[in-house]
């Protein structure tokens, strides 16, 4: 066997030797210019490109073969657009067909390269002419069959301009690897690159190469991956009159919010949109996407539906999606009514910048819904946003244990946004409803409540000072905590002077609850305050100021017995710790004692003289300071 090995080797050895021979020969009587027109021709029928070198060339061929062209431009298709330059451009060449003095390109290397891509308002592009050329070349049957099996892009920049829109791109430090389909259909394409100061890892592959150039059908796998966004599509492409895609559409980002900032489109308010994720059957025709059999997640709300986005000229949103629970607390925990203080209405400025950029027509339904504090059951909202102006409609909702449904409009002009709101609760909990909505946390109950409000601001502050509209509610088997009517009335019947006890604590029990307020510009007017318990009954007329939260307001309650005793009195202060205290002439009158000093107090300011008081007899004037210092004291 060894002996047969040497034999073996022996001309094995002599057939390399002839090689290298070959090679030094082929190196020194290798015809520099025909191997430079060779090439030259091979990548023009190749690409439709035509290879202008205004720099030096370098050829070897031991121990590597490859030419470089070195300053190298080239235009396709009779354009005067540069659609690429080179720094350096290197052909490596096939070995055996350089031995038969035939210089076949193996692979291109292109270092530096600048490409230009723009796009003219017909759709065209200045490499069109290259597409077409590339398409044409690589039918069977073609005269002069592709024959690069890789070309690959060091640190490249890519410039792309659209003429219709002005909209301009850049793509650097671009490393790629093509897989050009010298035998095989197929095409693929894998490397890196940065965008928007992001580091992207890209990758594309076509089932079939001439038919994607061709504008027939194609598959294509698409990857990109980067840090704020990771995307991809499997399913396939076509172009015979306008881009089509139909496929797989995947997307995930640990921001949207970023993700939206990083691709350069309208960042909604501040809030929320934070996780992202979204698996869809997509179908592109042009600039538009529709999406079924959607499954998307944001911020922990997982949804289904059908979703569809246009970008022609203006961008446009519909969707309808349904969901078993979603969460709205975090776009809203922002938006604060209040400051800080809980006393004083918040001055911030809104920022209304998102209203402007986006149309949108959405409807939302749900199994359950949070709202901050609220928990609503099943609801069906539906949101439009065009032209700067937003509506959302509830058609129903079930909250507070009872149903809702109205309206609430933004409609934006420069700063100031104009609101409109019209709801209606039926049968409703009360004390749950007026508390989140109006900040009263004094009264229980159910009951409906109707609102209808429209205001124009700049901010929260801005909002209730130009607040007008009216709201109604109507209210039974309930109560007002606070002070007790019945238990204050009848000690006051019987001791009208009394300054024992504290009637800030209990509550005053009703079975009918009337409520009817009118705003202008800020003010609540009382149109018609009734309350009616079993035991006490208690109109209220007067103003609330809605801008400093406070009460200005007087009434009378009175007993539901055969005495029919009747107390006036004011209500004054801020909502939450509003001051209750009855009228201190009524008090007066009320007392068989000091009746009589007040009917001598008005005697002496209509006369003009002075009477002494009897001795350890008070006066009208320590008798209502009496009544004021026990009303603070309760």
């Amino acid at each position: 066997m060894a002996q047969g090995m040497k034999r073996l080797g022996t001309p094995i050895a002599a057939l390399l030797g002839v090689a290298l021979i070959a090679l030094i020969a082929t190196s020194w009587l290798i015809n520099r210019d025909a191997l430079r027109k060779a090439v030259e021709a091979q990548i023009r029928d190749v690409t439709g490109l035509e290879l202008n070198v205004a720099g030096s060339i370098d050829i070897s061929v031991l121990p590597a073969s490859y030419i470089s062209f070195h300053d190298v431009g080239l235009k396709g298709g009779g354009t005067s657009d540069s659609a690429l330059h080179v720094d350096v451009l290197t052909a490596n060449l096939r070995l055996l067909p350089l031995l038969l003095r035939r210089f076949e390109i193996a692979d291109l290397t292109l270092l530096r390269p600048r490409i230009h891509v723009s796009l003219k308002p017909d759709g065209e592009s200045n490499w069109t002419p290259f597409i077409q050329t590339i398409a044409r070349t690589m039918k069977p049957g073609a005269e002069n069959q592709v024959s690069f099996s890789e070309i690959r892009i060091q640190d490249g920049v890519l410039a792309y301009a659209d003429a219709a829109t002005h909209a301009t791109e850049q793509l650097r430090d671009i490393d790629l690897s093509l897989a050009w389909p010298s035998i095989s259909r197929s095409f693929a394409a894998t490397g890196q690159f940065d965008w928007r100061g992001e580091r992207v890892d890209g990758s594309i592959s076509f089932s079939d190469f001439v038919a994607a150039l061709s504008g027939e059908r194609s598959g294509l796998k698409a990857r990109i991956a980067s840090a704020p966004l990771k995307l991809a599509f499997d399913g396939s492409v076509a172009n015979r009159t306008s881009p089509m895609m139909e496929g797989t559409l995947t997307i995930d980002s640990p921001s949207l919010r970023n993700a939206l900032r990083w691709t350069g489109q309208p960042q909604p308010a501040s809030g929320g949109f934070g996780r992202f994720a979204l698996k869809a059957r997509a179908n592109v025709v042009g600039a538009s996407i529709a999406l079924t059999n959607v499954n998307v997640e944001l911020d922990g709300n997982a949804a289904e539906g059908v979703m569809t986005y246009a970008n022609n000229g203006r961008q446009t949103l519909q969707a309808t999606l349904a969901a078993d629970a979603l969460d709205f607390t975090p776009y809203i925990s922002t938006f604060r009514l209040l400051a800080s203080g809980a006393r004083d209405w918040n001055r911030q400025l809104f920022d209304l910048q998102g209203l402007s950029t986006t149309d949108l027509d959405m409807r939302l339904s749900a199994a359950r819904l949070t709202v901050g504090p609220t928990r609503l059951g099943r609801t069906a909202i539906g949101a439009n946003l065009r032209n700067g102006t937003l509506a959302l409609s509830v058609g129903e909702a079930q909250v507070y244990g009872g149903i809702a449904k109205g309206s609430f409009g933004i409609a934006r002009s420069d700063t100031v946004a104009d609101i409109k709101a019209q709801f209606q609760f039926t049968d409703v909990d009360l004390q749950a409803c007026a508390t989140e909505l109006f900040g009263l946390n004094k009264l229980s109950g159910r009951g409906n409540i109707n609102v209808s409000l429209f205001a124009s601001g700049s901010s929260p502050f801005g909002l209730v000072q130009s607040l007008d509209g009216s709201a109604t509610i109507t209210g039974h088997d309930g109560a007002i905590s606070g002070f007790n009517a019945e238990q204050l009335l009848k000690r006051l019947e019987r001791r009208p002077l009394s300054g024992g006890g504290n009637f800030r604590n209990g509550s005053t029990p009703y079975n009918n609850l009337t409520i009817a307020v009118k705003f202008s510009d800020g003010i609540a007017t009382a149109e018609d305050i009734r309350i009616e318990g079993p035991a006490a009954k208690i109109t209220l007329t007067g103003t609330a100021s809605v801008p400093t939260r406070e009460y200005d307001m007087k009434g009378v309650a009175s007993l539901n017995t055969a005495s029919g005793f009747q107390l006036p009195f004011m209500v004054q202060g801020p909502w939450d710790d509003p001051l209750i205290f009855p009228d201190p002439e009524s008090l007066i009158r009320q007392s068989p004692a000091a009746s009589p000093f007040l009917d001598l107090l008005k005697q002496r300011i209509t006369g003009g003289g002075k009477r002494p008081a009897q001795d350890g007899s008070p006066t009208a004037d320590n008798a209502k300071e009496g009544v004021r210092e026990n009303a603070k004291s309760n």
